[in-house]
């Protein structure tokens, strides 16, 4: 059905997605034709301005901020960075304690760390089996030195959904800071920063459609922040560096067409995403769902497969034309279990076996299908010849 010289199934837009025609036909005026630096005075460089503003306004309307509280960066992972880093020395003074999760993104963690190094304290809060963070954990965790709370508001690798207005309001009740990486959110969750209480939100571009190398982080007016990047006055003096007019274009427009229509989008995907869910643990022994089995994101199917290492499944998948990760994508070069997994309560053998299938828009019922075929028999054949599969979980060889 999938040979190789066809369009390969992609499964793995939790990584990267695709870049949207439309958005990329908004961008192609800013290389070429208003190539203008935006912080110039002359005519001809306000046209690029305007389209960087525009990107500012249709950012500030999908998080309901204001203009004047988004800022443009490289990414995510400069935007918590940014958000952390900047935070916790802006307000040393008050304290130097900060509250997150074990399982953040490593752009989180490792920056964490970090400040470790530079005198500061940080509470890495468990998660449960589901990988969600108990808000009443938040508020035992602080203290009166304690100045930001950092949780994700979805999981990258069990799609997990976290209660965020909860922990921003427990956060706001002790009178600190709450931050929330929100790369694998936006476009799937409705997000509202008063609503949830949020002072500080990490995006990404290439996380919905949008060109790789965009970023944003909204900044709460009156929030205390130091500067992450040093320089020129660009970003209203926050954020230095000539500003990439293009990619801040296909930026506005992809979180434009990504909240056009959440809940219809997360209708037609669910209903993919269900149905996979649904085939797999019908059809595979000794399978795993991870994550929370509801309050998860629409696209998400996480899975743990016993006796099976997760790499040799997506070589075995890669070569019958499936596109998929194991664990976080963005560390897949180390040896080590994910550390998110582990938070969950997995052994290290369960975690080893992981597989994460994400869904995307171009993703089709026939995709599903042709997983569903593929993936039994990948993994029949991977604990066939492993000496760890008991009887029971030897799926037969299908002639």
């Amino acid at each position: 059905m999938n040979d190789q010289d066809q369009r390969p199934v992609y499964m793995d837009h939790a990584a990267t997605t695709f870049m949207k025609p439309e958005i990329l036909a908004a961008m192609a005026p800013y290389f070429s034709r208003y190539f203008g630096n935006p912080s110039s005075l002359y005519r001809f460089a306000r046209e690029s301005r305007k389209g960087v503003e525009g990107a500012r306004e249709a950012v500030g309307a999908a998080l309901g901020a204001s203009t004047d509280e988004i800022f443009f960066t490289a990414g995510g992972s400069e935007a918590d960075n940014w958000a952390i880093k900047g935070a916790a020395l802006a307000n040393r003074e008050r304290g130097d304690h900060i509250v997150t999760s074990a399982i953040e993104h490593h752009a989180v963690l490792h920056t964490c760390e970090w400040l470790e190094k530079q005198g500061f304290s940080v509470t890495y809060l468990p998660v449960d089996e589901f990988g969600r963070v108990d808000p009443g954990d938040v508020g035992e965790a602080i203290t009166d030195r304690t100045t930001l709370v950092s949780v994700m508001t979805a999981n990258n690798e069990i799609g997990t959904i976290q209660p965020v207005a909860e922990i921003g309001k427990v956060a706001h009740d002790h009178g600190v800071l709450f931050h929330t990486d929100a790369v694998q959110a936006v476009g799937a969750v409705p997000i509202d920063v008063e609503r949830m209480g949020i002072d500080l939100l990490s995006l990404s571009g290439h996380k919905f459609y949008g060109p790789k190398g965009t970023g944003a982080l909204y900044i709460r007016r009156g929030t205390r922040i130091e500067n992450l990047i040093h320089g020129g006055g660009q970003e209203r003096g926050r954020r230095a560096g000539t500003e990439n007019v293009p990619g801040i274009v296909g930026l506005g427009r992809a979180i434009e067409l990504a909240t056009a229509d959440i809940e219809g989008h997360n209708r037609r995907i669910a209903a993919m995403r269900d149905r996979l869910v649904r085939g797999i643990l019908g059809s595979i022994p000794d399978a795993r769902l991870n994550g929370h089995p509801t309050e998860r994101l629409v696209n998400n199917a996480s899975f743990s497969f016993r006796y099976v290492e997760g790499e040799s499944i997506l070589l075995l998948l890669d070569a019958r034309g499936i596109c998929a990760s194991t664990g976080s994508a963005c560390s897949s070069g180390s040896l080590e279990p994910s550390h998110v997994l582990l938070a969950t309560g997995l052994s290290h053998e369960e975690a080893h076996g992981s597989l994460r299938l994400t869904l995307g828009d171009a993703n089709t019922a026939e995709d599903i299908d042709y997983v569903l075929e593929i993936l039994p028999d990948a993994i029949g054949r991977l604990r066939r010849i492993s000496p760890l599969t008991p009887a029971h979980a030897r799926i037969p060889e299908v002639d």
